[in-house]
C-alpha cells in the first residue's frame, strides 16, 4: 500500500526534477513549445516541460576561432599560406538557432572562403605590410554576412603569411637592393647640400675679402696642429690678380715688343 503511494511521488519528483534548468548569466535558452518558437529565456531558473518543450542553449560569449591554414594565390601570381584567427559572439540567440543549422561551423566556413577571396585581390607586398587594412576588409564582410544569423563578428587577425625559401631569399634580395637606394640617394642629397652651402660660402668670401683671410688663418692653423713636415701657404688671389693685370698692360706689351725685332736681327 505504501509502495503505491511512494510510485507516483518519486515520478512526480523525476519530473519536476527534469523540468528544472538554471543557465548562468552569459547563457540563454531558446524555447520550442510542439516544435514551435516560443521564446528565449535566461538567466537564472527555467522550468521546461519534459515531452512539450524543447531549449537549446546558446552561449553569448565572444568565442575565438582558429581559420585553418589556407592557400592562397595573390594578385601577383605568389602562392601563399595563410591563417587567421576570428572573434565572433551571438547577439541574437534565436536566429543563431533558426536561421542557421550550426552557426560555429557556418562561420568558420565563411571565415574560410572570405580569407582566399580578399587576399587573392592584392600583392605580396600588400599583404606583408598592410595587414590592418586587410583585416579589417575581411571583417566587415564576414560580419556582413553572418548579421542575418544573429552573430557579431568583433575582429579578425592574419596570424602568419609563409612563403617557401625561394620567395624569402627573393625579398631578402629585394630589400637589401632597396636599402642600398635609400643609402644613394641619401648620400646623393647629402652631396646636394654640400654643395649649395659650398656655394654659399663661396659668394660670401667673394664679396668680403676679410673673409677669404680668416679662411686662409684659419686653414695654417688647423695644419699647424698636425705633425706635418711640409706647409703650404695659401697665395691671396688678390697677388694673382695683380700679375695678371701687369702682364696684360700696354707697357709690358710695348716692351715685349721692342725687344722683339733686337732678337729677329740677331738671328
Amino acid at each position: 500500500m505504501l509502495i503505491s503511494y511512494l510510485v507516483p511521488v518519486v515520478l512526480l519528483f523525476m519530473l519536476i526534477a527534469a523540468s528544472i534548468r538554471i543557465l548562468p548569466e552569459y547563457k540563454r535558452g531558446v524555447i520550442f513549445f510542439l516544435g514551435r518558437f516560443q521564446g528565449v529565456k535566461g538567466p537564472g531558473l527555467i522550468i521546461v516541460i519534459p515531452g512539450i518543450q524543447k531549449m537549446e542553449v546558446v552561449d553569448l560569449r565572444v568565442i575565438t576561432m582558429d581559420v585553418p591554414e589556407q592557400d592562397v594565390i595573390s594578385q601577383d601570381n605568389v602562392t601563399v599560406k595563410v591563417n587567421a584567427v576570428l572573434y565572433f559572439r551571438v547577439v541574437d540567440p534565436e536566429r543563431a538557432i533558426i536561421q542557421v543549422e550550426n552557426f560555429t561551423v557556418a562561420t568558420s566556413q565563411l571565415a574560410q572562403t572570405t580569407l582566399r577571396s580578399v587576399l587573392g585581390k592584392h600583392d605580396l607586398d600588400e599583404m606583408l605590410s598592410e595587414r590592418d587594412k586587410l583585416n579589417n576588409d575581411i571583417q566587415e564582410i564576414i560580419d556582413a554576412q553572418t548579421e542575418e544569423w544573429g552573430i557579431k563578428v568583433a575582429n579578425v587577425e592574419i596570424k602568419h603569411v609563409d612563403l617557401d625559401e625561394s620567395m624569402i631569399r627573393a625579398i631578402a634580395r629585394q630589400a637589401e637592393a632597396e636599402r642600398e637606394r635609400r643609402a644613394k640617394v641619401i648620400h646623393a642629397e647629402g652631396e646636394l647640400q654640400a654643395s649649395r652651402k659650398l656655394v654659399e660660402a663661396a659668394n660670401v668670401m667673394a664679396e668680403n675679402s676679410a673673409a677669404l683671410q680668416l679662411r686662409y688663418l684659419q686653414t695654417m692653423s688647423d695644419m699647424s696642429n698636425k705633425n706635418a713636415s711640409t706647409i703650404f701657404f695659401p697665395l691671396p688671389m688678390d697677388i694673382m690678380e695683380a700679375f695678371r693685370h701687369l702682364k696684360a698692360s700696354p707697357a709690358a706689351q710695348a716692351r715685349t715688343g721692342a725687344r722683339a725685332p733686337d732678337q729677329g736681327d740677331a738671328s
